[in-house]
Formats: structure tokens, sequence, C-alpha cells
């Protein structure tokens, strides 16, 4: 047992039962509930959570009932027949070793669907469907509905069930003046809105009997106008813990709220504070959740007592065994989660089965496996960055003798370049980890070693992750002075002007941006500085813990035009649930996005444009090149010559949108067919 984390790894006994350690694995809806045989590879996702470690499983949400589903065909609990399934989920948890709670979630009106209901008829902005206003008995068969699907929950083997009560959903809407306006006894005072939840919360504890963890999700702090004050919810906490719950854990943010909460720009343990102000004032345990991503972390929040236990969701998606290596010493053995959303919640948002960026082995547990080679080959894998070195390191974990040539003197590639962008900065764990994993893995490391084909015919397997090279489009006046790729600028190799032009609205595009507008140091390294810049009051001085933004975030230390020969909004392409906050960033600092530019030529003047049906001139000082790149091929081409047989991996093989989340796992995919 690790001594570097003795809070982190310490027990936390609940009475009835004991916790081995003080880590929950947080909520995730992965799409495996609703894939026919999902169940299966769902347990079997769980299990190796539990083998890696982790002190208490919460399961993705489960709706009591048809109108509390997500969408249409969403998971829910409500018959006898259903538990079978359930009960393969827990029987592999135990025979693992853990513990495993499932959350019941009542989507009220963020549910896809024509049925759903709130507390009253108040549309959400992120949803196309109005909701109907439960009616009295509505709110009954609800609360039986809830208790019923805890009972059945119990029976299916759970340790406990986890009541949604944040984010936004049904029971904060009924908590909330932002979408509470009932007139009748669960309107108006806080002690009507909080009459369903707490009916609730004493019709499951009734079901489920006294020894049965029951943890509720309370928003502490809902970002949103009309959320609670904070006497509010202190006292919300109190009513909790009398009405028998047994844990309450940390909900931050509704999900319609324009505030960042688990995005790579969010600095780490950005809201402990919140839990630290509210542990006072009850006696049952608390859990402090967002952005904590490493044991450190985690161990501070415990041993400042911040909190009671932490709760970690996509750091065990990146990495299903991060507590056994913190407790066995390895830390530094860990994939750290970089909160990039791309594999997880982008996802689940477009009804994708979730899985992750840097293990794409999450969710795929079944399915995607590195079985021991039946002969182990040389492999010669060009290329260091994101793609290369998982190919390499997963060969090597399979046997193979792998040799990682790089013609820099540094592994990383493109990735040592997106680490620079501000709020991007956790990109170099991906590297670190990497870079761990190739010397445990035995791979010899060849860096400031070009490879040509002369130097890989003597290899069984040949891998290139050459990667790419940007675009540069045929325009005229391309070549002069003022005109230089988003790489110069990253490496530092050019002198920025001023006065930016962006050719090209891309992800690359809107980093560059981001980058050159930074007038000051990374907010994410600053976490004061960054609630102050989202308007986030860490006094809680009004409700719903909003305060006016900081406009000192807003300066901009150039004058940025970003352009796109597309007719579409900038940033479109950009991931599903974090596009909006680079576009908020791009557009407070003041940074113009044109549409539907036709590039005519740069010349000492500047760049000249045709848009909107007339010819301008940006008379800028700098021209920065985001148009795209392509697939550095000309090794592939010289060995395709020689007929010798290769593989192309990540940009060497499609330069589309750099996607370190499709490079690694076709890495994995390559490695486990070698």
């Amino acid at each position: 047992m690790s001594n570097s984390y003795p809070n982190m790894l310490a027990p936390l006994d609940l009475g009835f039962t004991q916790l081995k350690n003080r880590v929950l694995m947080g909520s995730m809806h992965t799409g495996l509930e609703e894939e026919k045989g999902g169940f299966d590879k769902l347990a079997a996702f769980y299990a190796e959570r539990a083998r890696g470690g982790v002190g208490l499983i919460v399961t993705g949400g489960i709706a009591p009932n048809f109108r509390g589903r997500l969408s249409p065909h969403a998971c829910q609990l409500s018959f006898p027949w259903q538990v079978g399934k359930h009960k393969r989920v827990t029987d592999a948890v135990h025979q693992a070793g853990g513990k495993i709670c499932m959350q019941i979630l009542h989507a009220g009106r963020y549910g896809y669907h024509p049925f759903c209901v709130s507390a009253s008829p108040v549309k959400s902005p992120i949803s196309p469907f109005k909701p109907k206003a439960l009616s009295q008995g509505g709110i009954k068969r609800t609360i039986k509905d809830y208790a019923r699907c805890a009972r059945l929950a119990q029976k299916a083997g759970y340790d406990g069930v986890e009541l949604m009560g944040s984010e936004g959903y049904l029971l904060n809407q009924f908590l909330c003046r932002r979408t509470n306006e009932r007139q009748d006894q669960y309107g108006g005072a806080l002690e009507n809105r909080a009459r369903f939840p707490l009916e609730m919360v004493r019709a499951v504890r009734e079901a489920v009997g006294p020894d049965f963890i029951i943890i509720f999700r309370l928003s502490m702090l809902d970002l949103v106008d009309g959320g609670n004050d904070w006497e509010e919810v202190v006292q919300l906490a109190k009513w909790l813990e009398e009405a028998g719950v047994t844990i309450i854990n940390t909900g931050i943010g509704w999900h319609e709220a324009r505030i960042p909460t688990i995005a790579t720009s969010v600095p780490r343990a950005a809201f402990s504070f919140i839990t630290e102000r509210l542990r006072s004032e009850v006696k049952v345990p608390l859990v402090a959740t967002n952005r904590i991503n490493t044991p450190d972390v985690a161990e501070s929040i415990l041993a400042s007592g911040q909190a009671d236990m932490v709760s970690m969701a996509r750091p065990l998606l990146a990495d299903s065994h991060f507590v056994a290596k913190a407790a066995n010493n390895e830390a530094e053995d860990i994939n750290v989660c970089i909160a990039c959303n791309q594999g997880c919640l982008d996802h689940t948002f477009s009804l994708k089965r979730a899985t992750c960026l840097v293990n794409p082995f999450a969710c795929y547990e079944t399915e995607l496996k590195l079985d021991a080679a039946p002969q182990p080959k040389r492999v010669a894998v060009v290329g260091a960055g994101p793609a290369g070195m998982a190919t390499a390191c997963y060969a090597a974990e399979r046997g193979h003798r792998v040799t990682l040539f790089e013609k820099d003197e540094q592994l990383g590639g493109q990735f040592n370049l997106a680490a620079q962008i501000p709020g991007k900065e956790e990109f170099k764990e991906t590297l670190a980890y990497f870079a761990q994993r190739l010397k445990r893995m035995g791979v010899t490391v060849s860096l400031g070693q070009p490879a040509d084909p002369e130097l890989l015919k003597s290899y069984d397997e040949v891998i290139l992750a050459t990667g790419v090279v940007p675009r540069v489009p045929n325009l005229e006046g391309v070549d002069h002075a003022k005109v230089v790729t988003y790489q110069q600028v990253l490496r530092g190799e050019v002198e920025v002007g001023k006065r930016v032009a962006l050719m090209g609205a891309g992800g690359i595009g809107f980093d560059m941006g981001e980058f050159l507008s930074e007038a000051h140091e990374s907010a994410t390294l600053h976490p004061n500085t960054w609630l102050a810049q989202w308007g986030i009051d860490p006094e809680y001085q009004s409700n719903g813990g909003l305060i006016e933004r900081d406009s000192t975030a807003f300066e901009s230390a150039r004058e940025i035009t970003l352009l796109q020969r597309k007719t579409t909004k900038p940033g479109k392409g950009l991931g599903k649930t974090t596009g909006w906050i680079h576009r908020t960033v791009l557009k407070d600092r003041g940074v113009t996005m044109l549409s539907g530019v036709e590039y005519l030529k740069v010349d000492d003047q500047g760049l000249h444009i045709r848009h909107d049906g007339s010819e301008k001139c940006l008379e800028v000082d700098t021209v920065v090149l985001c148009t795209g790149q392509e697939s550095n091929r000309s090794l592939g081409e010289m060995l395709a010559e020689m007929g010798k047989p290769f593989h192309y991996v990540g940009g060497a093989d499609v330069a589309a949108e750099l996607d370190a989340k499709r490079a690694i796992r076709q890495a994995a995919e390559i490695a486990a067919a070698l």
C-alpha cells in the first residue's frame, strides 16, 4: 500500500458497510446501456474498474419511468424482468472486489422526446421539446416509480443508488425558481420546491431499508440565473441528511449553463472550494468532483479537509487501474485524463458509444484486446507523435520487439504543439504517459534518427506514423515574408505582428486564435483568475453563484481576423461539447470571424480577399496558414517502390483535422492485428 496517498487510500466507514478507499467513480453514460448485448460489455467495463481498485462505482443514469428517459430508447428500470441484465453487471463487479451503485436519473425537461415532464412547462434551451408540468398525481406516481426503481436495483445486487439532483435534471428543475413556477405546495418557497425531492428520498429509504447506500447528487452551484443561493444549498443538504441519505455528491452547473465545468481549460479541482464550504454544515460524507485527474490532486483535496471522497469519472475511463497504480507507487504510469471530451461526452451527445481519446480500450474491453503475439516480430515504427508512440507501446505489449524512430530530438510530434495552446496544458500528460510506457515496455527509442528504406528493410513489420505537413494553398503571394504556417508559430520560429489574419477556421484556426490573442498567462493555471473570467463567485453572494465576468479576461494581445472559405458558422466542426467555449473566448477577445471568404493574394499591403461581393484588403502584419494539412507520405512512397509492405497510422493515413482520438485507436487496432 502506498504511503504517498494515505487519505485517498483510507477506508470510509458508512456504518453498515465500508468503502475500501475514498475514490468514487462518477456516473457516465457509455451508450452500452442501449446496445444489443451491451450489458455484458458493461459488466466487463465496470469489472475492469473494480479490479483497478476504485472504492465505489456509480453507473450511468437509468430512468425510473418512461417519461424520465433521456431519449426514447434510453435505459429504464421499472419491471422485475429487467433485473437480470443488471445482475450481470453487479455480479461481475462484486467478483472483482468492487462495490457499485446505480444512478437513477429522471431527465425532466432535458428528455429528448415529446413525453418529457418538468416542474413547470418551461422549455429548455438545449432541447426542442417543451415539457408538460407534472400534476400532483404525477408527482406521487413519480415518487413511487423512484422507490420501485431503487428496490429493483437492490434486488439486482447493487450496493446502493445515486439520486441525480443536479446538472439541471428533473429534481434540480423542482428545486430552482428558474424552472419551478408552480403555485401549489410544490412551488414557491424552498420548503415547497424541495418537497418532491425530499418525499422521494424518504420513499426510497423506506423501500430499501437502512443498510443500502443512498447518494444524492446535490447541485451546489447551479451557474444559471434563477439558481439557488448558498443558504438554500445548505438547507437542502441538511434536509437530505435528515431524510436518510448516506452520502452527498457535488453537482456543478446545469447542462445549459454557459460556463465550462469539465473541459480541459477548466483548472484542476476548480470547484472543490464549494464542497469544502458545505462540509462544516453536515455530518454525512461529502464528495468533491470535477477536474480531479491525478492522485496528487485527489490527495490534496482530502488531506486539506475539503471533502471526504473524490469523484472521478473520465479519469477512470482513461485509466481503469488509476487507484491500483497510485497504491503501488506507480502514479507516473497513470494514463491521465486530459478532459478533451472527444471520446466520451462528444460521443454520448451524438448517441455513439463512449470511449476515450487516450485509452481506446475503454468501453471496448470485450472487443479490442492486446493478446500475446503467437510469433514475436521485429517491428519498426517511424514517427513519435501520439500515433507512433501508441503503436510502439501496444505492439510491445503483445510481445513484439519494437524500435521507434523519430527524426526530431524529442517525442510527441504535433502534441507538443497542441500542449502550448492556452487551456490545453493537460496534453503534456499524454506525452509523459507514453514516454514512461515506452520505457516500461522496453521499446528501443531512436531520437534524431530519420528513417530511410535501407534502415527499415530488415524489419518484419513497418508502421509509418510520419504525421502531416501543413497544406500551403495555391495563392498569389503565398511565399511573401508575411505568410507563416501554424507550426512555425508554435515552434517559435517566426515573429508574429500585432495585426494578424488566420486563414482557416477549423480546430487549428481556433487554437491559433486563442494562442495569439492570449494577453496573460493561461487562466487554466490560475484558478481564481479563471473563476473571475467566467463570472463564478467563490463568495456565493448571489443565486446560482454568478457574478459579472471580469473584463480584463477579454483583452487581446493582437488584432485578429479569423477567415474561412466555407459559408457555415466558424467553428461549426469543433467538438460538440467544447466548441461553444472556444467560440466564446475568441468572441470575448474581439476576434473578427468571417465566412464565405475568397482569398485573392498577399502583398506588402496585406491579405486581399473577396467577401460579401466586394474586394477588400486586410492590412495585417502576419498571415498564418491554418489551411489544413497533408499526409507526410514520402517515405511510404519509397517503401512502396521497393516492394516493402508497411502500414500507415494516424495523420500519415488520414490528414483531416488533427485527430489524436482516431490516431490512437488506429494504433491499437493495427497493433492488435500484427
